[in-house]
């Protein structure tokens, strides 16, 4: 099943399968017949809401994506950023695996699917330029500035 959601970075995908949130990805838009939705997806929802307005700094859904065993481990890392915080692509390959990593977490976070709830865009480059993100940079620096904005709220 899919929901979407209209936010300040665009409509919002998300997808359940099995009770589990397995994507999470901005489309192009919102299909004119709104789909079917449940608990998991509603919960979903929520929770963006809340993260696009500084109420929530964490999420807590069920989440589901296929990758490999580094894979994991760099999206486990992900998960371990702190709300308004970056860390370098370094600093994640150390964490993981090992210094010379770098390219191999940056594919890994190419790869999530689980934009925004697993935050890809808390990792930037060494000297705390952007990088690369799925959705353009534009995208993540909307993020960061949001995740600054209401960084000290709550």
């Amino acid at each position: 099943m899919k929901a979407f959601l209209q936010s300040p970075v665009g409509v919002i995908e998300i997808e359940e399968n099995d009770g589990y949130i397995s994507s999470v990805r901005i489309a192009d838009k919102i299909p004119e017949k709104e789909p079917e939705t449940n608990p998991v997806l509603n919960k979903a929802i929520s929770q963006l809401n809340e993260y696009f307005t500084g109420k929530r700094k964490n999420f807590d859904l069920p989440l589901k994506q296929s990758g490999t065993q580094f894979q994991q481990k760099a999206w486990d890392y992900l998960s371990s950023i702190p709300y308004g915080e970056t860390v370098s692509y370094k600093a994640e390959a150390i964490a993981v695996s090992s210094e010379k990593a770098c390219r191999a977490v940056g594919s890994a976070n190419g790869k999530n699917n689980l934009a925004i709830v697993v935050p890809c865009h808390r990792v930037v480059n060494e000297g705390g330029k952007p990088g690369g993100y799925a959705y353009g940079l534009e995208v993540k620096k909307q993020l960061l500035d949001l995740e600054q904005r209401y960084k000290n709220t709550l």
